[in-house]
């Protein structure tokens, strides 16, 4: 019988709902405030913790990073107010579950729990190689950028250094910080990943360090920020590059002197947390151009690890592909065993600008429309058949069939000749896209706005 713990001040509702999920075959355990609730968790263990956002003693975002080092593994869900659903979506961030907001709809509630302990149930399937021997949660690649990768990660990991992440976007940067984190003496300790892209000056300063209650209109209490949620542990700033330029002089003295000054405030709070930060532009231009402050850029850059584009990681994109197609057949119940050669040849072929996770989406869609236990290039968007060689191609679609010019139309006129066979030829090309008109204008080497004016033109009925 799954254990979950119910931590809310109202004691009616958590009478309410415990009754509830107790029919339902649920085993419950109540708690008032975060601290109870952090206390129960350290004498006992549970299957999935639902939590309110506002409590007496901590709200949702200092409360989950501490549940989190007692039971990594564990689900949170946030019942949260409609006013609280964006400080919510932040702790969805930071490693919640799922937020439902109050009141509460019982079997709505009741869904969002068995997805959770579903959820739960995959991920300790995947950990354990006994029972999915070839379905890792990560894959690192076989190429010599990839091994050169993990003895960076395997290098940086243990100490205490910063670390620069460089790489195209989609390239897994991400990946590459919770490696380090993982492998680090801070592994047991949260870690906190924040898009500095999402970060606008006003909320910059209160999002990293937090703010006094009255700093501001609307500061009804006094709030952690994402350094003191780290605290211990490992915060990861992603495309730092886009933090403005006013928050990286805060950002370099809570880097230099290890303290925080929350807004509002007049006194500083020590934190100790390492910085992992990434980006996709290049940060010494950055620093040329007078975008980002030289000394922050040194203070970050005690170690940098580049992130190779996918395209240039010669063997790794079949591989990462048949592990995408694994992870696919799993949550979509499916069993398509492989790539056709054309396929697979396809795959390599093309540039991938959108790196793993454009290769991801491709791979999840052909696994959604396969036919059969081979993924075949009719599964693929048309731009990455647009970009596939000629051989190819061929294989898996016959050539349009030739156009006898001289019997059908009976005359030399060159003009004529060249509209009537590429007439027949947009024809011929809708018919075997299933009038498809973006593909068919990919395929053709034309825009969608030509093609139209061309079946204008020629009075095809599309």
């Amino acid at each position: 019988m799954p254990k979950i713990l119910l931590i809310d001040d109202d004691p009616a509702f958590c009478m309410m709902l415990k009754a509830f999920l107790q029919r339902k075959d649920y085993e419950v355990e109540t708690a008032f405030t975060a601290n109870d609730g952090l206390r129960l968790l350290k004498l006992s263990s549970f299957n999935l913790v639902l939590t309110d956002f506002r409590l007496p003693d901590k709200d949702g975002l200092e409360l989950l990073p501490q549940i989190k080092v007692l039971a990594e593994d564990v689900p949170v869900i946030l019942m949260t107010h409609y006013a609280d659903i964006r400080t919510a979506v932040r702790a969805i961030k930071m490693g919640a579950f799922e937020y439902i907001t109050k009141p509460i709809i019982p079997d709505e509630t009741l869904l969002v729990i068995q997805n959770a302990l579903h959820k739960k149930t995959e991920a300790t399937d995947e950990a354990a190689p006994a029972s999915v021997p070839d379905s890792p949660k990560f894959v690192m690649g076989k190429s010599r950028e990839a091994a050169q990768i993990e003895e960076f990660i395997s290098l940086v990991a243990p100490t205490y250094l910063s670390v620069i992440i460089e790489g195209e976007s989609g390239t897994g940067k991400e990946y590459v910080a919770r490696m380090i984190h993982e492998r680090s003496k801070r592994q047991h300790m949260p870690f906190v990943a924040i898009d500095c892209g999402a970060l606008s000056k006003e909320l910059a300063g209160s999002e990293l360090f937090g703010y006094l209650k009255g700093a501001f209109t609307g500061a009804m209490k006094d709030t952690l920020g994402q350094f003191e949620a780290a605290e211990g542990g490992t915060i990861f700033l992603d495309e730092i590059g886009n933090l403005p330029y006013e928050v990286q002089v805060k950002l370099l003295r809570a880097l230099q002197e290890r303290k925080v000054r929350k807004i509002g405030s007049t006194s500083d709070t020590d934190v100790d947390v390492r910085v992992l930060a990434a980006t996709n532009e290049d940060l010494q231009q950055s620093v040329a151009n007078g975008q980002f402050r030289e000394d922050l850029y040194h203070r970050l850059n005690e170690f940098k690890i580049n992130v190779p584009a996918l395209r240039e990681r010669d063997g790794d994109v079949t591989l990462f592909a048949k592990h995408f197609m694994q992870q696919a057949n799993r949550e979509m119940d499916k069993s398509v065993a492989g790539f056709s050669m054309e396929a697979e040849e396809v795959l390599l072929n093309y540039s991938w600008p959108g790196n793993l996770r454009e290769l991801k989406n491709v791979v999840k869609r052909a696994v959604l429309l396969a036919k059969g236990e081979l993924i075949t290039m009719q599964e693929f968007p048309v731009e990455i058949v647009s970009n596939a060689p000629a051989a190819a191609f061929a294989k898996e679609n016959p050539p349009l069939a030739p156009i006898d010019n001289t019997a059908m139309y009976g005359g030399t006129d060159l003009k004529s000749i060249n509209e009537r066979n590429e007439r027949e030829m947009i024809l011929q090309m809708l018919e075997r896209v299933k009038y498809n008109k973006s593909k068919a204008a990919r395929l053709l080497n034309i825009d969608r706005k030509t093609l139209y004016n061309k079946l204008k033109l020629y009075d095809i009925d599309a």
